[in-house]
């Protein structure tokens, strides 16, 4: 069948509607009058049940052709646990109207199926049909009812699409996380045998050149730098299962940052790290987790600053029970597009793409952790003057500060 219409049944509006579509395709085929009304009568004695035990029924109506003569036909489906036979009223009627009438079920699913010669002296053809559902596509609605229809289903197929694309986007992202998952188990065994094997020559008693040691040393470096990528993609991993666990725990602030200002100097030898700290202040918190929090933080100010500049680490004791931690570089800054985007996962700024290494990683497994212990993490910034990053956490027995 061509269809030339197609509508649904849900309420007593719809039945108007179906009744004055079914006269109009009848009258643009140029049928007579009669057979306008009859067709009209028999669509809307069916519609009419239809309406009155589900709101689900669909109208189509279009031609069918056999060889070279067509019909007119209304099909009309829906869904109901009424049993339906010929013998209900409105269909008894409409069997009375229509030279052709057939009714089929199939567990509750229902299609009534009427047909109508269209006489061969009105020489219809491919061509006239199309004009024909080209009318109906582009005639405007008949009714404010119609009007308000249209858009409803418009806004609907619009909100299908749209579920459609995150449904879509989701399987994208869970596939994706799944294959960060088993990479970053496979790659993380290998990683751990290159540095073991890397520490064990380097700690060889057997005499080495010293060019030896330099081309040790540098697989030793780039071999923790692969690692800590594979760590990052794993808590990404994590992140999305919702399987990133934590170990709380009491710990002493002022003691832990000097404890990771300590160590961090001896990875950033070529910065100065400064520290003034507040009073000190008990937080619960993941030792590992928050090391890994300022191994991040402090990891990018050295990135993105010149050798010999100054890290500043600063605690202020706010009188809302929490205890902000700042980290100042003087380097390069950020753009105030950037800073809206830097802890979404993966992102990195165009302009550091080309000139610094990294997956953009490290400030969304940084902002999750500061999430997770009940804190929050924003920047601050000035292109080529410097950059903050500050991140706040509740404090353990805070009353005792006031």
């Amino acid at each position: 069948m061509k269809e030339v219409v197609n509508m649904s049944l849900e309420n007593d509006m719809d039945l108007v509607l179906a009744h004055k579509k079914s006269m109009k395709v009848a009258e643009k085929l140029g049928l007579t009058t009669a057979t306008q009304t009859t067709f009209a009568t028999a669509v809307s004695e069916i519609a009419r049940t239809v309406i009155e035990y589900t709101d689900n029924g669909t109208l189509t109506i279009g031609l069918d052709q056999n060889k070279t003569r067509y019909t007119l036909v209304a099909l009309v489906a829906f869904e109901s646990d009424v049993a339906f036979t010929k013998a209900n009223e409105g269909f008894f009627y409409a069997q009375k109207l229509v030279p052709e009438f057939e009714l089929t079920a199939n567990q509750g699913r229902y299609t009534i199926e009427m047909k109508i010669g269209v006489p061969r002296s009105l020489k219809l053809d491919p061509i006239k049909i199309k004009l024909l559902r080209d009318f109906f596509i582009h005639q405007p609605p008949v009714s404010a009812y119609e009007e308000i229809k249209r858009r409803n289903t418009s806004l609907s197929k619009i909100a299908e699409e749209k579920d459609e694309e995150i449904r879509q986007s989701k399987l994208i992202d869970e596939k994706k996380t799944e294959f960060i998952s088993i990479a970053s188990h496979e790659l993380k065994t290998p990683m751990t045998v290159l540095k073991a094997y890397t520490q064990i020559a380097k700690a060889t008693k057997e005499p080495i050149s010293e060019q030896l040691k330099k081309v040790l040393g540098k697989i030793d470096v780039q071999a923790s730098k692969l690692n800590s990528l594979v760590q990052q993609l794993l808590d990404i991993s994590k992140i999305e299962n919702g399987s990133l666990q934590y170990n709380m725990e009491n710990v002493q602030l002022n003691g832990f940052i000097a404890d990771q200002l300590a160590v961090m100097q001896q990875i950033l030898p070529n910065h100065i790290l400064e520290c003034v700290l507040d009073r000190d202040v008990q937080i619960v918190a993941d030792a590992l987790r928050m090391e890994q929090v300022f191994s991040n933080l402090l990891g990018n100010a050295a990135k993105y600053s010149l050798p010999n500049t100054k890290i500043e680490v600063n605690t202020t004791i706010e009188t809302d029970g929490r205890v902000t931690i700042s980290i100042k570089d003087y380097g390069k800054g950020m753009s105030a597009q950037t800073m809206q985007l830097i802890f979404e996962k993966f992102y990195r700024a165009k302009d550091v793409i080309a000139t610094h290494s990294g997956l953009g990683m490290g400030l969304y497994v940084t902002s999750k952790i500061i999430n997770d212990h009940g804190g929050k993490i924003w920047a601050e910034s000035e292109e080529n003057k410097w950059t903050m990053f500050h991140f706040s956490l509740p404090v353990l027995n805070a009353e005792l500060l006031i």
